[in-house]
């Protein structure tokens, strides 16, 4: 049986009209042309090497280009989804968002650059650039007035999860693979994630984003982080209906691709577990709980946050908590915070990338070795306001 968790984490009542169109590919750099005569469809290609954007007359599409990275996302790509979407907020009638290749959606930001500019003198601000500019098109996502529609097919984590989670509708398929990992390389669950962790069924949301437990498929539908299940093989079909039909009712088009289901939560099982356990009001009383609870599951679960950066593990959690009584600009604005304070040779966001991205000893040394060394000072001096010069400004920042 299913599990009957909420399928949409936002909502809003947009319709939509789409026409048959002609179709260019438009983007910012690298230019070739070309006449497709053979149904009658004239078309230019304009294309670069990390952003393809499909201009498709009243609907917009844009390609995430990096397939051999698994589409993860640079600042560039950020500025150029930002300002196309700035543009077809008034023109478009819906906006479908996918990744290159079968693999992924898209893997995260590219946290590895961030990382390696830090060993320069003022490498920070590259970061701080970065995540300013990363979670102000999220907030835009968030908010954005016209349909927003992501094919979340193959990897979709953190950075991914932000250019998705939070648009009118996420498309998952049996490739789909979903995780807020950022507790394993020291940071936390960023890109509005402690809006919608904090969100999410039970204290489902913050074992998630403790843990990084990953969700696959048809889960991702039945967690809430997608709003529909299609089969990989039939996007193709679905996007071609999205794109042509000329009174388009989205729900309507999207219900028509999902097969019937009768899948039982992967997590089902668990979930009075990850209740009881998760819900306690520190990290070293859900430590406490899993030990006591001495199941398979919870000494597997005990086991990984052992492991994972100990500061990252209470600053995510306080972050969650907080953020159900937030919203998602809000939530940003105290995100982009602790981002910054994590952009230091001396923190754990470094080491983590460190070892597990750059060096690739999977072997981190955490500037905490346990959670009783992270004292609430330490804490609370990471959620502290910026100067005001430095704070996450959603209503006036412009790329």
């Amino acid at each position: 049986m299913i599990l009957n968790i909420t399928r949409k984490l936002y909502s809003s009542n947009i319709s939509s009209t789409v026409a048959r169109a002609t179709v260019r590919w438009l983007s910012t750099t690298g230019i070739s042309a070309f006449k497709n005569t053979k149904e009658g469809v004239n078309a230019q290609t304009i294309m670069d090497d990390e952003i393809l954007i499909k201009d498709i007359d009243d609907n917009g599409v844009i390609v995430l280009n990096r397939p051999k990275v698994l589409n993860t996302i640079n600042l560039p790509m950020v500025e150029k989804i930002y300002s196309i979407l700035k543009q077809w907020e008034s023109s478009k009638k819906l906006v479908i968002v996918e990744g290159a290749g079968d693999k992924a959606f898209c893997a995260g930001g590219d946290v590895k650059s961030l990382v390696l500019a830090l060993n320069d003198p003022k490498g920070n601000i590259q970061g701080e650039e970065f995540f300013r500019r990363e979670y102000t098109l999220n907030h835009l996502i968030g908010t954005y007035k016209k349909p927003y529609i992501a094919i979340i097919n193959g990897i979709t984590m953190g950075g991914g999860v932000g250019l998705s989670i939070h648009g009118k509708y996420r498309i998952a398929t049996e490739k789909t693979l979903f995780a807020m990992p950022e507790t394993a390389i020291g940071l936390f669950p960023d890109v509005g994630a402690t809006y919608f962790l904090s969100r999410m069924k039970g204290k489902l949301g913050i074992y998630l984003g403790l843990t990084g437990h990953r969700l696959k498929g048809v889960d991702v539908l039945l967690a809430g982080i997608a709003t529909h299940f299609v089969p990989s093989e039939k996007l193709a079909d679905l996007k071609r209906d999205l794109l042509t039909l000329r009174e388009v009712d989205i729900e309507l088009i999207l219900n028509k691709y999902q097969p019937k289901l009768n899948h039982e939560f992967s997590l089902a099982p668990h979930m009075s577990q990850i209740e009881n356990c998760f819900s306690a009001p520190s990290v070293e009383e859900i430590i406490e709980k899993l030990k006591k609870d001495n199941s398979d599951w919870a000494r597997k679960n005990m086991e990984i946050l052992l492991k994972v950066s100990p500061s990252s593990l209470k600053i995510t959690k306080k972050a969650i908590d907080e953020g159900s009584g937030k919203s998602l600009a809000e939530c940003l604005k105290v995100e982009y915070r602790l981002a910054c304070s994590a952009l230091s040779k001396e923190d754990d966001f470094f080491e983590g990338v460190r070892a597990l991205l750059i060096d690739k000893d999977q072997k981190p040394v955490w500037k905490s070795t346990s959670l009783t060394d992270v004292t609430d000072e330490y804490i609370n001096k990471r959620f502290a306001a910026l100067p005001m010069e430095k704070e996450l400004q959603l209503c006036t920042s412009k790329l």
